[in-house]
């Protein structure tokens, strides 16, 4: 069964542990987007907002990181209590040297494509990877609109890996009721939705129906 990440990029930061226990007992895992203002053009949270979170939930954490430089804070992000730690194929130019180091720290590790970048960049590194986020959006705001040709990417993804369980494909962007079905059938494992599911007033039901329950 797909599992489903709400994106805390999208939830109220004034009452963040409300937030979080709205889709406690729903949620598989929470992501948390780090984004620094070069990567990407938006600012958002650091390791200690990952470390807050971590205090209100044992759900497992997500960390995608849409930094330049990431191998400089993993470790942060690690001790604030990141479980997944995901980089951008793009801000990292020794990957494998970077996904060693996420495995070293006790983390799964997955690698984030944008939307421009083929999945075949990963051939040689696929197997060490835990997971492959898939970004249905240009990375760095939140609310966007789904880019379809992401279904293809899902697919291709799902080729490469076939006959084995890892790495598991990650979905981000644009995630809601209509797109979730076609993400599912493509392959998806993981469908990370923000505001579709924070801007419910019932957000656990949101997740219910992206998993397809």
């Amino acid at each position: 069964m797909v599992r489903v990440a709400p994106s805390l990029l999208s939830a109220d930061f004034s009452r963040l542990a409300d937030a979080v226990q709205s889709v406690e007992g729903s949620a598989d895992l929470l992501h948390c987007d780090i984004m620094d203002g070069r990567f990407v053009p938006n600012i958002t949270m650091g390791p200690l907002i990952v470390e807050a979170v971590r205090k209100t939930t044992e759900l497992p954490l997500d960390v995608h990181m849409m930094i330049v430089e990431p191998d400089r804070y993993l470790s942060d992000f690690r001790q604030a209590g990141a479980d997944m730690i995901s980089v951008h194929w793009e801000a990292c130019p020794h990957l494998e040297r970077t996904i060693d180091q996420i495995h070293r720290l006790g983390a799964l590790a997955g690698v984030a494509l944008n939307p421009a970048t083929p999945v075949q960049a990963l051939v040689d590194i696929l197997d060490e990877l835990d997971y492959v986020l898939i970004m249905s959006v240009n990375p760095g705001f939140g609310g966007q609109t789904f880019w379809p040709r992401a279904t293809i990417k899902i697919r291709q993804a799902a080729q490469m890996r076939k006959g084995r369980e890892r790495p598991l494909i990650e979905v981000d962007g644009g995630i809601n009721q209509e797109t979730a079905d076609p993400v599912r059938a493509a392959g998806a494992d993981i469908l990370v939705a923000g505001s579709y599911v924070f801007a419910s007033a019932n957000p656990a039901e949101r997740v219910k129906i992206l998993r397809g329950n």
